[in-house]
């Protein structure tokens, strides 16, 4: 089945070998832009479901009966129509069909906050391997500008940008922008690949063992480019059972977080031919059930696009057409492997890569590296391999950026990195290529200094903290996280002297967006109670994780230490304190 799809606003085209590749420059595209009310043919999502899957769904969630009664792909057009009506005063936004406004519209990247701005929406892009430029990010600024002090910019934990405050009227504007600057924010949400994740570092880095860029592009091409009609939005993976992560690292830092993530990509050579290719980790990912950490596949493949792109196509079409359609809690990935068995998905996978007959071979897992190794530092100022030039990684605290602060960052790419801005999962950025003799006059441009929050060289905990949205604008956190995030640690940063990185998250509700797992110490929001006048009363509270840990060996906190801990600052502050001295050594000031 086919729908006639007729984009009402410029649409663009794009080349798979330049998707998503910086643009130097802010006049030069180097996309095809289609001519505006272009026709375009595309099957349906549910076409490419086979008949067992179909009578699944059909007895499936909500959701999946959702996706039944019409199409996810049809939001790509419905936004321009909604906009239409909306803008000419034919409809309100509460008008919008309850299935578009929750549902549909999320596979345009579109999240309504209904409970926290009721007929705004939070805007989710893709950002492959966390690479922008300036002419995007004032983009960005520009898309949000207008909707006052609720319009900011987020960057997230798969280093990506959200986009805050938008209106149904304002998106095909926001979406036509986008393509025309060669991003898009077609299923980047709800049951979607997500972001792709690759090193910061990628082809700036002295130890990097695979440049991961391509692989990135490659792959976002794979679930996001229609190969029918070469426009964004793929119905081929339109219709998945649930949300998709896949992190590529390209070293042993693991700057991706490969084990939090549904596919993973480790590098390792080949044992014996010393050949560099992937290791593959299946199956990590956080949820409000539960909690898990990927697992060895025992494959390994060749570092090339071919490879890459075929195994990750192969464990997609397993997963979309055999995965649980009816509890969306066991419809991630490592339940499939699990019901499979280790073995028997491999073997699963092997036949499948075989079958597309394009040459990829699968092979068994490669011993991994043994000897010690020390996960690096992706802020402050450090050399690359290019000789005369340095990465300077700057702290933008939370991820959150105002419209000012997008644009001062805009600014300083333009002076100082050839205008590009790389996106870290730390909720960081980072500008490449800065010439020696440029990085003092970084350090001493304004908003990096004096009351600015953007900062190059901050303490070992203020630099460090990294929080979900939060209250203020999603309606499932059980507290505010970003600003008390931030305000937690300045003063905890006054308070004590640590001598190493000491990495806090935040996470609103037991979802874990702000992945408290992996972190040395982890917040949730949780329920407490606290004397007041006398009474024990309901308070905003938090359970506290300790001993996360990222890099080669990674290992997740499944368990708080501590529980119903109000968060008033005279309960709070002493709890991490006395953790901070007993697990991390700090000293008070």
């Amino acid at each position: 089945m086919k729908i006639q799809l007729s984009f009402l606003a410029t649409s663009a085209l794009f080349s798979s070998t330049v998707a998503f590749m910086p643009l130097s420059g802010k006049s030069h595209l180097a996309t095809q832009i289609h001519s505006s009310a272009v026709a375009t043919d595309k099957a349906t999502g549910t076409s490419f479901l086979p008949e067992e899957t179909l009578e699944r769904s059909k007895v499936g969630s909500p959701i999946e009966k959702a996706k039944l009664a019409k199409d996810p792909i049809n939001a790509w057009v419905d936004i321009y129509e909604y906009a239409r009506k909306i803008r000419e005063g034919e409809m309100t936004w509460e008008e919008v069909e309850k299935a578009d406004l929750d549902t549909r519209l999320k596979f345009v990247g579109m999240l309504h906050r209904n409970k926290r701005t009721p007929g705004q929406f939070m805007m989710r892009l893709k950002v492959p391997n966390g690479i922008v430029n300036s002419d995007q990010m004032r983009f960005y600024a520009d898309c949000v500008e207008k909707y006052g002090d609720i319009g900011v910019v987020d960057i997230t934990t798969r280093a990506n940008i959200q986009l805050r405050g938008v209106k149904i009227e304002d998106a095909p504007d926001i979406i036509d922008g986008l393509h025309a600057r060669n991003q898009t924010s077609f299923q980047s949400a709800l049951d979607s690949v997500r972001n792709m994740v690759g090193s910061p570092l990628a082809g700036i880095d002295d130890q990097e063992m695979v440049d991961t860029r391509e692989f990135c592009n490659a792959l976002n091409d794979l679930v996001s480019l229609d190969p029918v009609t070469e426009t964004r939005g793929n119905p081929m993976w339109a219709n998945l059972p649930r949300k998709f992560n896949i992190a590529v690292s390209g070293s042993r830092d693991d700057f991706a977080h490969t084990h939090i993530n549904d596919i993973g990509l480790q590098p390792c050579a080949h044992f014996e031919t010393g050949e560099m290719g992937f290791n593959v980790v299946l199956g990590g990912y956080m949820s409000i059930k539960r909690v898990a950490e990927s697992i060895d596949s025992g494959m390994w493949i060749k570092a090339d696009r071919m490879s890459v792109v075929t195994l990750c196509e192969a464990i997609l079409r397993i997963f979309r057409d055999e995965s649980e359609r009816k509890d969306r809690q066991k419809a991630r990935l490592m339940w499939l492997v699990e019901k499979y068995g280790v073995e028997g998905f491999k073997k699963a996978v092997t036949e499948e890569v075989e079958s597309y007959d394009r040459g990829v071979k699968v092979y068994d897992q490669q011993p991994r590296p043994v000897d010690k190794f020390e996960r690096r530092e992706l802020l402050g100022v450090h050399p690359q391999k290019q000789a005369g030039k340095n990465r300077v990684g700057i702290l933008v605290p939370t991820g959150r950026l105002s419209v000012a602060e997008c644009r001062e960052l805009a600014d300083l790419a333009d002076k100082y990195s050839g205008g590009e801005i790389r996106l870290t999962v730390e909720q960081n950025v980072l500008l490449p290529n800065v010439n020696e003799g440029d990085v003092q006059k970084l350090l001493e441009e304004p908003c990096l200094n004096g009351d600015s929050r953007l900062k190059v060289n901050p303490g070992f905990i203020e630099g460090n903290i990294v929080s979900c949205t939060g209250a203020q604008f999603c309606g499932l956190a059980l507290i505010e996280t970003k600003n008390n995030a931030e305000a937690l640690g300045k003063k905890l940063e006054s308070l004590v002297t640590v001598d190493r990185p000491i990495r806090i998250h935040w996470t609103g509700c037991p979802n874990s967006c702000g992945q408290v797992q992996v972190a040395d110490i982890g917040i949730m929001g949780g329920p407490a109670r606290k004397e007041i006048d006398g009474k024990k009363m309901a308070v905003p509270g938090c359970k506290i994780f300790v001993g996360g840990k990222i890099g080669e060996d990674a290992h997740l906190a499944m368990d708080p230490v501590k529980e119903g801990v109000p968060l008033d600052e005279e309960d709070l502050i002493p709890a991490l304190i006395d953790i901070l001295k007993s697990e991390f050594g700090a000293v008070e000031k």
